[in-house]
This record gives C-alpha cells, structure tokens and sequence, in this order.
C-alpha cells in the first residue's frame, strides 16, 4: 500500500492540472470539486437511519444499478442510501429519478485524508461497489474500519487481468491487499471469477453470478412518445451506432457512405460513448462530406441524414428508434457494450469480433443467429443493406435476441445471496 499512497503522492501536480483543465472548459465547477475531496461534508447523525453507500463509475453501471438500489428501498423502508460517481453527468442522472431516501455526490478522491474524512461523515454501513470499481485506499480504509465491501455484478476482463498480473511483482502489495479487502463479490461471469479467484480473492467471498445490466428493465414506447425527434425516424431505414469508441466512428461513416448508394434515404444515429468525444467526431463528419445535426445543440434533423446523439442516458431512446444497432467497443479491443439492452428494444444487432465483456450473452445471440458479426466498413455495410433490404429479417432477428439472452436475465428473485450477504450486516438486517 505504501507504494500506492506514494505514486498517488508523485501524481498529485498531474491530477491538480487535470482538475484545473475540467474547471476552465466549464466541465465542473468549486463546489464539484469540493465534493471529490469531501470538504462539504458534516457528521452525520449517529441516530439516523442506516446508510448504505453505493458507488457506480457512471451512467451505465448506475442504470444497471438502480433495479437494485430500488430493491433496497423496498426491502428496508428506513433505509437511507448514499450513491456516489466519478461524473457530473452521472451524477445528474442519478439525482433526476427522484428517488426518496437516496442522495448522490461525487465519489471521494483515493486519497488517506479525504477518505477519513468521508467515512467519519457519512458513516456507511457497508459499500456496495458496482463491476470493475475496486479502489485500494477505500476497500482499505473500509475494512480497518470492519465497513464491508460487496462487488455487485463484477467485470475483469481478460486484457485487464494479464494487465494487474504483470503489476503483480510490483505492485502485489496493493493488489492482493486491495481484494482480500472485498468481503463478498458476485461476478459478472465465470471468467471474470477465475481472474479475480487469481488475483487473491478468497473464495469463501464468492456470491452467486450477478449481471446487472441484465436486469434492466426498458419500455421504449413512453421515450419515444415524449420526444417529437422520434416522429422524424423510419425505424426501417435508421441505423445506430450505439456507444462507439475512438476507432470505430470511421468505419462506421465509410460503411454508411456505402449503403447510402443503394439506400439514400437511410439516416444514422451515431451515439458515441463518451459525448465528450462530440466535437472531434463533428469535425469528423464534416471532413467526410456528411450533414448532419447535433442533440446536444438541440438541432433540427431537417435532410440530415446523420444525427449526433451526443448525450447521457439516452440509449433506449436510440435503440428504439433504429431498426438496426452497431455496439461499439467490439470493432476495437474494448470488449463490447452490453447487448442486454438492445435485445429488449427490440433492434436487430451487429458486433465487432472483441465482446469478451459479455462473452457468454453474445456466443448465446450468434449460436441462435440472433446477431450479426462484422470485422470492418466492408462487412459492416454489407450487414446493414442486407437487413434494410429484408426488413422482416431485422425484426425475426431481434426477436430471436431478446429470447435468446431471456435465460441470462437476472432478476431480483435470483439475487437473494446477495441480499444474504448485506443483511448479515447489522445495521442491514431488515434487507433479509
């Protein structure tokens, strides 16, 4: 942990520099600030109700966790949770469900001082850390404090795993600590349990699997009847290129430009994963001659056959507008985006060949021909004038996705060792 504590030391001007660059372009603002390093905070009454800490990293593994913060609600109507996220945007979206009894800040820097400070605070009854974020400092701190830590839904890939192995020699003084810390874990797959089995988790801390963006529940049809952009899609003719990647955004403009020549009236979503990005890849469609309009400047679509969905936590909306879904980080080796969520929208799927983050949910689409699997612009045009060609074809496809992954659907039914483990809790008996 030393050598942890130290590099965190050694990086401190670089992370000082990146703070101040996030508050000149306008990102975040003092108070955003003073969050991260929990200077806001006063004790929190010993006779309040129990807090349940919940952390997520952003706007996916949040909305993955919500079916689960909204089972604590209901399980435990005293129950307070505080849900914490590295973003803004995150942070908005948590704060807009409007849940009773949940509060949401950002996430307190891995930093000694700022979390004391924070766990003095708030005075969690035990964390819940959602897929890959796991933190030396705080599973530390948290467990010198007999705070448990539980890993709901966790994710390692295989590229990142080799990656912590090689640290491992350097770096195992932080590494093994920092998961014999984690009290109990389910695993978003079989491979992602061997990994962290190999890495030092014990294995009396295994809970049964947990995939929580298979949980999600999504009914389209309010999202599209609340916006007036939906009324400007033929869902026949529009594509989407749902969270893409540096990378990606080229391929997907070539094999567009080339199913424009046989199909000129097809339109495409391009919803980049990070719309942080939205400025580049606008530069990007100019260069490649496209008109196009941007959701974040609230453009109208007029004749653009190309529209910048440069927001959050508008994915559904996306995917119940096209009638077929590129998902990005599977053209490049990122593992892929989960395919959970357009399978339930309804939308005919196409993937790159790297999806080892939902491994077992793609091979289960591509053994039932539930999805289509492209390499590069050429494959991936062909994919998408083959399917706007057969229309008939796009919907079989996407109904044979959504029974395809209907066996790997979790549910809350299904997760009762995990709720097991927090009621052995004290505090958290009543979410038995």
């Amino acid at each position: 942990m030393l050598i942890y504590r130290l590099l965190l030391t050694a990086l401190s001007p670089l992370f000082a520099l990146l703070m101040l660059r996030q508050l000149l372009r306008g990102r975040e603002r003092l108070s955003d600030l003073a969050e991260r390093f929990g200077t806001d905070l006063s004790a929190r009454p010993t006779s309040r109700a129990p807090m349940l800490w919940v952390h997520g990293a952003s706007n996916g593994e949040l909305t993955g966790a919500r079916a689960l913060i909204e089972e604590a609600l209901r399980r435990a109507p005293d129950l307070e949770i505080l849900v914490t996220t590295n973003t803004v945007t995150a942070r908005k979206m948590v704060g807009d469900w409007a849940l009773p009894r949940v509060t949401v800040r950002l996430a307190p820097f891995d930093l000694r001082p700022v979390l004391r400070r924070f766990i003095r605070a708030t005075q969690p009854a035990a964390l819940v850390s959602i897929e890959n974020e796991i933190w030396p400092n705080r599973f530390a701190l948290l467990a010198r404090n007999a705070i448990p830590v539980i890993v709901a839904g966790a994710r390692m890939s295989d590229r990142t795993a080799q990656r912590w192995e090689k640290m491992v020699p350097i770096f195992g003084g932080v590494i093994r600590p920092t998961i014999a810390a984690i009290t109990r874990l389910a695993a978003q797959d079989t491979a992602s349990e061997q990994r962290l089995l190999q890495l030092g988790l014990p294995p009396a801390a295994l809970l049964p699997k947990m995939n929580l963006k298979s949980t999600v529940d999504i009914d389209i049809a309010p999202l599209k009847n609340a916006d007036p952009i939906a009324a400007q899609f033929d869902r026949v003719t529009t594509v989407l290129a749902a969270s893409t990647h540096p990378g990606e955004e080229r391929p997907v403009l070539e094999a567009f430009h080339s199913l424009r020549q046989t199909h000129p009236h097809a339109r495409l979503i391009l919803a980049p994963r990070h719309p942080a990005r939205a400025d580049t890849i606008a530069t990007e469609l100019t260069r490649a001659g496209f008109a196009f309009a941007r959701r974040s400047k609230g453009d109208a679509l007029g004749d653009a056959p190309v529209y910048l969905a440069d927001s959050l936590g508008e994915m559904p909306l996306w995917y119940g507008l096209a009638g077929i879904s590129f998902i990005g980080g599977s053209l490049i080796n990122l593992g892929g985006h989960t395919p959970f969520e357009p399978a339930q929208c309804g939308t005919a799927i196409l993937h790159g060949p790297f999806v080892s983050n939902h491994l077992s949910a793609y091979r289960a689409l591509d053994t039932a021909g539930a999805a289509l699997e492209i390499t590069d612009a050429s494959s991936l045009a062909e994919a998408m004038r083959s399917l706007m060609n057969e229309p008939a074809r796009a919907t079989a496809m996407a109904e044979a996705a959504h029974a395809a992954l209907a066996p790997l659907r979790g549910a809350a039914a299904q997760q009762e060792a995990f709720w097991a483990a927090l009621a052995d809790v004290p505090k958290l008996k009543a979410l038995s």
